[in-house]
């Protein structure tokens, strides 16, 4: 491939090559190392307590005097809490994704969507206290008065706030790869802009949406300072989101602070929690590439 030319180019462009064959590898080295870790600590967890009992039990009290371990409290508070973000992020971000790529003229979109984009860089301690103090007092003021305090709610509606522009710079991007000659089709049969918007390029862009969907929820499941101060960290097996819940990563945060000592049964419990959150992550993650495969298939 490198015949012709000079030999200085030749050894920059091998040279290029191997720092980037070492960057794709460091991040699988380092992906591995996390799993292996996980196990390694988990399988010490696991000789003091049942696998049956850590997946079926509907208590988890650790540190208690007569601890407990079941994963389902912190699984649902979870699930709950990224379920609510998601529902708030993915229209909203579709919605913006659409606008930005079919309707708003280049300018806008130059100024928008870098503007979307800096909400990613803002600390996530900052949303959480946004929801503690700002999100929680607007619900119980204007629609749910009994609201407590802590609540999924309010944290998961900021989490959908904080991980729209996953969504809506994804799938944007997305949406501008479709081909033009496929609008103008659409256009030539007498679609509007919306219309070709809604039934062609979205179709067409399913497998980036999807994609940008995916890695929504990889963050929503793996959000730790918004459900921490805004959810409680009360293990509350529970589908209601007004309810106090806490998260996976609420409780490795919560143990992480604390004094325990470091081979007790209890700090193992965070390895144990944190295989499951990778676990469920890598699910996700696998979800998006096979639907990102089949649609591409169908659309190419």
């Amino acid at each position: 491939m490198l015949e012709g030319v000079p030999a200085r180019q030749r050894i920059k462009e091998q040279a290029i090559e191997g720092l980037l064959f070492l960057a794709g590898l460091s991040s699988i080295l380092v992906t591995t190392a996390i799993a292996a870790i996980l196990v390694y600590e988990s399988a010490a967890f696991f000789r003091e307590v049942s696998v049956v009992e850590f997946l079926t039990d509907t208590m988890w009290t650790p540190l208690f005097a007569e601890p407990r371990y079941g994963i389902l409290p912190l699984l649902a508070g979870t699930v709950l809490s990224a379920g609510v973000g998601l529902l708030v992020a993915i229209p909203l971000g579709l919605v913006i994704a659409i606008y930005l790529s079919e309707l708003a003229s280049e300018r806008l979109r130059e100024v928008v969507k870098p503007t979307l984009e800096l909400l990613a860089g803002i600390p996530t301690v900052v949303f959480g206290y946004f929801a503690l103090f700002f999100v929680t007092p607007l619900l119980q003021r204007t629609i749910l008065p009994d609201l407590p305090g802590f609540n999924v709610l309010s944290a998961g509606i900021v989490i959908g706030i904080m991980i729209v522009p996953y969504i809506s710079s994804v799938a944007e991007d997305a949406m501008r790869a479709v081909p033009m000659s496929l609008r103008e089709g659409s256009f030539a049969m007498g679609a509007s802009r919306v219309e070709t918007a809604l039934r062609v390029v979205m179709p067409a862009a399913f497998s980036g949406i999807a994609a940008a969907c995916i890695l929504a929820a990889s963050r929503a499941v793996g959000e730790t300072m918004v459900v921490a101060i805004a959810a409680g960290q009360q293990p509350n097996l529970t589908l209601d989101p007004t309810q106090p819940a806490a998260t996976i990563t609420a409780y490795i945060v919560q143990v992480s602070l604390g004094d325990l000592p470091h081979a007790s049964i209890g700090y193992q419990s965070i390895f144990a929690a944190g295989l499951v959150l990778f676990v469920l992550t890598l699910g996700f993650n696998l979800l998006g590439h096979v639907l990102r495969r089949r649609f591409r298939e169908i659309y190419e």
